[in-house]
């Protein structure tokens, strides 16, 4: 059986910082969205962004994305970053106009911070990809 290692300069590293404050934001998102019980598809959407975001910290803190060859992380990770980043653009927008329901209005400012943590994220994945160029 294959030992897993792990990355330990991963969670003090830019992208592991960025993951790590995606995956609060999108929890404190979580809470304030079912804390008045919001429409359903804005808790969907960022009970997903936790759960994928998680799943992309775990592949990198186990260095899984160099023995998973068949994919190639990096783009896959900032593809995954700039979709999350455009939905939750769209639910930020959407429950910042609901003025009525404080905990939806929470939920929404915390959707467009992880909007530009996303957009960060992939910046910064797509800078290191160098896509064969010298």
């Amino acid at each position: 059986m294959a030992k897993v290692e792990v990355d330990r300069e991963f969670p003090r590293s830019v992208g592991g910082i960025l993951k790590a404050a995606r995956m609060i934001l999108a929890f404190m998102a979580t809470i304030t969205f079912a804390l008045r019980r919001s429409h359903e598809a804005f808790l969907a959407l960022v009970i997903m962004e936790l759960v994928i975001t998680f799943l992309f910290y775990l592949l990198y803190l186990l260095k899984l994305h160099n023995k998973l060859k068949f994919m190639f992380w990096p783009l896959a990770d900032a593809f995954n970053s700039l979709v999350a980043a455009l939905f939750l653009l769209i639910v930020g927008l959407c429950a910042t106009l609901i003025k009525t329901i404080k905990e939806t209005l929470i939920g929404g400012v915390f959707c467009l911070l992880l909007c530009i943590l996303c957009i960060t994220d992939a910046a910064l994945i797509l800078k290191k990809v160098s896509f064969n160029r010298s």
